[in-house]
């Protein structure tokens, strides 16, 4: 039997991250042979992780890189069995080495699908930390966004769990180098994080979906004993009120803006317009929460 020092069993612990144990008996098994060595404790590892595959993983982390330009941005999202491991500085780590992947490699949005060309790939970079740690996480979901020459991305990240990007355009594209208007996108950013919108405003509503929401709200009135009695038409337009009052609360463009509840986000983004002198243009946004 080959002899194992304690250099070797340090170097091979430092490679793979498993216990000075687990590592010795590795090379004592593999007869000092460093590669069969690592290869056997990945194994082993993946067995482990294969054992808690069924494991709720309701705890991870959004990460969320953009580019210098501003125009190209990259979100993931990964998730995993404890908050303990949430937190660990190798898991933070490569949320963060994926991130910048999509964006140096250039990787589009079906890339990034979970049937994309890229996903597996990027995904096998978290099985194999989670063979090293041992326990159950994967990348839940990745996302790049590219945004069209003059416009600009923004994002917030709230407590790691929270990710938001947002999409402005202008009709002066310079103005996105003024820091008062990034501090403005910014903060439209952080009102999405705080107020989730459904969508960006009622044209963006999936109709079948609003015909569902109408449904249930026409079911809780005929449940009402104050709507008993009332004429077809009086509860029709009390309806058509609360159905407008859930638009109101859910699409981002109508709902009161976070530093100034008594205007909406559409005026908020108007009085911007008018105080840098330009057409400011919320286009879109992405929001993750972990387990969302």
């Amino acid at each position: 039997m080959a002899e194992i020092s304690a250099a070797d069993v340090k170097s091979l612990r430092e490679k793979t991250g498993a216990g000075i144990m687990d590592c010795k008996n590795a090379l004592n098994e593999t007869k000092g042979d460093f590669a069969q060595a690592e290869k056997l404790l990945k194994e082993k590892g993946l067995a482990a992780v294969g054992k808690r595959a069924d494991r709720a993983t309701k705890e991870g982390k959004v990460t969320i890189r953009i580019n210098k330009a501003g125009n190209v941005a990259a979100l993931v999202e990964m998730v995993t069995e404890t908050d303990f491991v949430a937190r660990n500085p190798e898991f933070i780590e490569l949320g963060g080495t994926i991130a910048n992947l999509i964006l140096s490699k250039g990787y589009s949005e079906k890339d990034c699908a979970p049937d994309g060309s890229k996903f597996a790939e990027l995904n096998a970079m978290v099985t194999d930390l989670a063979t090293k740690i041992r326990e159950n996480m994967n990348l839940k979901r990745l996302k790049g966004v590219k945004a069209a020459p003059g416009e600009y991305l923004t994002s917030y990240i709230h407590d790691g769990a929270i990710g938001v990007v947002v999409q402005f355009g202008a009709d002066k594209s310079d103005v996105f180098e003024n820091e008062e208007v990034k501090a403005f996108a910014h903060t439209i950013a952080l009102h999405v994080a705080a107020f989730n919108p459904v969508a960006l405003d009622h044209t963006k509503i999936d109709a079948a979906w609003l015909k569902e929401q109408e449904e249930i709200l026409r079911k809780q009135m005929e449940k009402d004993e104050k709507m008993q009695g009332k004429p077809a038409n009086v509860i029709e337009n009390i309806l058509k009120g609360k159905v407008g009052k859930f638009l109101k609360d859910i699409c981002l463009m109508d709902q009161s803006y976070v530093k100034d509840e008594k205007m909406t986000v559409a005026q908020a983004i108007a009085d911007a317009s008018k105080r840098f002198g330009v057409k400011l243009n919320l286009i879109d946004y992405v929001y993750y929460k972990v387990g969302g």
